[in-house]
């Protein structure tokens, strides 16, 4: 397979994890999120919060950049259960406490109000990103020896039980179990942003293909890691991938029994994810041919992800190389062309918290 492993880490830095200033816009919006809904639940004597947990693909490190910022933050609150009272005493159910975080959060200030959804609140930014806040209570339980328990459940279409920081933790355990840190940071991760960041690549697959959850749980199940080789750590992961959903399009939930993140033994989002893969993957035959060219390899990744980044960086390559040699310069045969360094393997961006 032709060798394309820097080209793959510096796509990674450069286009696909997250910009710095990025990851600082969302955590102070974040915040003030947290601040708002603080207010927001006192000014209305409502309960106060007694933690905040961030989710997801923040709370995993594997948010990609994209050009539209569309991105989703994933920031649940979480409520002692007893405190999740009505004015009469009784117990909230669970769409009067996300009713009650919606309408703390309605300060007047937002373009679009925050709008109760099926199992969070959501909040739209006109920056094109918006912050989702599940609600969560926490259930404290005596046994018969009077020792406390307690568990989490979800405000959903009824209280379920749930948590999600049991997901973020479930990841980070996979990561390092899979992928360890040899001092370059942990490939694992690294292929589960390039595969979601595939999965976006184009604005007609938006709908259609599988969500950026299901991408992680594939990955956990069929990382194929090359520690040398980041080009052909993601080809291995790909291919594994498709065959896997090709005996199977059920995946399952990696914390809650019996729940699966697809819908049925036919998901079509897992199916549009076979198929586009198979495509893929046929595109990238000629990285195997005798005599495949470089200019000819980073044409196969440009159309992997839709892009002229690889094009782009080969004629970057080749204008230094022309710039070095100076018109009318003798060059002696032996003399080495001072390319430009590897980018920096960068695993866990700094920022995410």
């Amino acid at each position: 397979m032709f060798d394309c492993a820097k080209d793959l880490l510096a796509y990674h830095n450069e286009k696909v994890t997250l910009p710095q200033a990025e990851q600082t816009d969302m955590r102070n919006r974040r915040n003030a999120n947290r601040d708002r809904l603080k207010k927001g639940l006192s000014s209305a004597g409502k309960p106060a919060p007694r933690e905040f947990v961030v989710q997801g693909s923040y709370a995993m490190k594997t948010m990609t950049q994209h050009p539209g910022k569309d991105y989703d933050i994933d920031d649940g609150v979480y409520f002692h259960k007893e405190d999740l009272v009505g004015e009469r005493g009784a117990e909230m159910s669970a769409l009067q406490a996300r009713q009650m975080v919606r309408d703390a959060l309605d300060d007047g200030s937002f373009k679009k109000p925050p709008e109760v959804r099926k199992n969070c609140v959501r909040v739209y930014y006109e920056a094109g990103f918006h912050v989702d806040v599940p609600v969560y209570r926490r259930v404290t339980t005596k046994n018969l020896w009077g020792n406390e328990t307690y568990h989490y459940e979800l405000a959903a279409s009824d209280w379920k039980r749930s948590d999600a920081r049991a997901v973020a933790s479930w990841f980070e355990a996979e990561n390092d179990r899979q992928s360890p840190d040899t001092g370059n940071g942990r490939q694992l991760r690294r292929i589960v942003r390039l595969i979601k960041k595939y999965a976006r690549s184009r604005d007609s697959w938006k709908g259609q293909v599988l969500s950026g959850f299901g991408i992680t749980k594939l990955v956990t199940e069929r990382y194929r890691a090359d520690a040398g080789r980041e080009d052909r750590a993601l080809y291995n992961t790909m291919v594994a991938i498709r065959d896997r959903l090709r005996g199977s399009l059920v995946i399952d939930h990696p914390v809650t029994p019996n729940e699966t993140i697809t819908s049925g033994p036919d998901d079509a989002r897992a199916r549009f994810l076979r198929d586009k893969l198979s495509e893929t993957i046929d595109n990238l035959a000629p990285l195997f041919e005798y005599g495949c060219t470089r200019q000819q390899a980073l044409k196969c990744w440009d159309k992997v992800f839709a892009t002229t980044f690889f094009s782009d960086r080969a004629e970057s390559r080749a204008q230094a190389g022309a710039s070095l040699l100076g018109v009318g310069t003798v060059v002696p045969a032996a003399a080495p062309l001072a390319f430009p360094k590897a980018p920096r393997v960068d695993d866990k961006p700094r920022g995410f918290g």
